[in-house]
């Protein structure tokens, strides 16, 4: 008998794009029936925010599997603390603490696990937060790969940041190139020799959103990972339900992620982040904030990228000939195991 492969999980169902979507609203959320005051899970933001006297709790969690375990810029740790760090950051909290469980595969070097567990609590010193309580696993050999790390971060704000928050006429900013993250990792695993040195993004953002914030003006942000900026960009344009206009010159793509992207037919515009952030920001506080986030040590290539528009949804990118053409979310990533 045939399997069915449409009643089985597979890989895109984690790979943050479209089919993963589908599972958690067909198959996770129909289950959850309490109503929450605040930014709650049926909001699908990059955390929670849960209003308490006078200010809001924020909180978020993530499960961290990557491929190898170090790669050129970072490592599982570094990616574990950064992730969940600037998930709180874009929803305008400020990070106070984190958690980190571990689950080890049987017969990983001692070694491996305790430069994993150096890089977790120097990122997280980096970011000026503590790691306040943790879990350790193990699993027998060969029902994981090695290690995954989950990490609960929890901050506060009085003014939550929803990433749904856009209007007409804000301006869209991003903090820094893309592609850079997803590549890395793949060019690194698979071997791949190019001439340049891709290198991940891969940090703790919280200083870069804070800056923004003082600045003021700021109505929506969201951390482009998983699925990358046309991912992300699409789900702020349809929860606020308005269109996005994209320039393709001035979205920062460093030439190595273009001509690596190139030769292996991987749209960077689809490839995981883990050090940027998207900004949307009312026009008069835009150009301020673009200025003072270029001063920034991990923002210095930030730029305004797009424009709000009145609309339903959509998401479409002037080409650098002047064409049209729409920005689609993809069916997942095409690069697995980097986040």
């Amino acid at each position: 008998m045939t399997e069915n492969k449409k009643n089985r999980i597979t890989i895109e169902h984690g790979a943050g794009g479209e089919v993963m979507d589908s599972l958690i609203k067909n198959s996770i959320l129909k289950w959850s029936t309490e109503k929450q005051e605040g930014i709650g899970l049926n909001q699908l933001d990059d955390g929670a925010a849960i209003p308490h006297n006078n200010e809001h709790i924020v909180i978020t969690t993530d499960s961290h599997i990557v491929r190898p375990l170090f790669f050129p810029g970072g490592d599982i740790g570094r990616l574990a603390v950064s992730g969940t760090i600037n998930d709180l950051s874009v929803m305008g909290a400020e990070p106070l603490a984190l958690t980190s469980a571990l689950v080890i595969e049987e017969g990983l070097e001692i070694e491996v696990v305790e430069k994993t567990i150096q890089s977790l609590f120097k990122t997280a010193k980096e970011a000026g937060v503590n790691i306040v309580t943790g879990d350790t696993k193990v699993m027998e050999s060969g029902e994981i790969d090695d290690i995954i790390i989950n990490t609960t971060g929890i901050g506060y704000t009085k003014n939550p940041i929803s990433d749904k928050g856009l209007k007409p006429g804000d301006k869209i900013i991003i903090t820094g190139s893309i592609g850079n993250h997803g590549l890395a990792i793949l060019s690194h695993r698979e071997g791949f020799k190019f001439k340049s040195k891709l290198k991940s993004d891969v940090k703790p953002i919280n200083h870069i959103i804070k800056k923004a914030l003082k600045i003021g003006g700021v109505t929506a942000m969201k951390d482009p990972t998983r699925g990358g900026l046309a991912k992300s960009i699409n789900e702020m344009a349809k929860k606020a339900k308005v269109d996005i206009e994209l320039k393709e010159q001035k979205i920062p793509i460093k030439k190595e992620v273009k001509s690596t992207s190139e030769i292996l037919g991987i749209d960077p515009m689809t490839v995981a982040n883990e050090g940027i952030a998207i900004i949307a920001a009312k026009p008069e506080k835009a150009d301020k904030i673009l200025n003072q986030l270029r001063k920034l040590e991990g923002a210095k290539d930030t730029e305004i990228i797009g424009t709000v528009v009145e609309g339903n949804g959509e998401v479409t990118l002037e080409t650098a000939i002047g064409g049209k053409r729409y920005i689609e979310p993809p069916a997942g990533d095409p690069i697995p195991r980097v986040c």
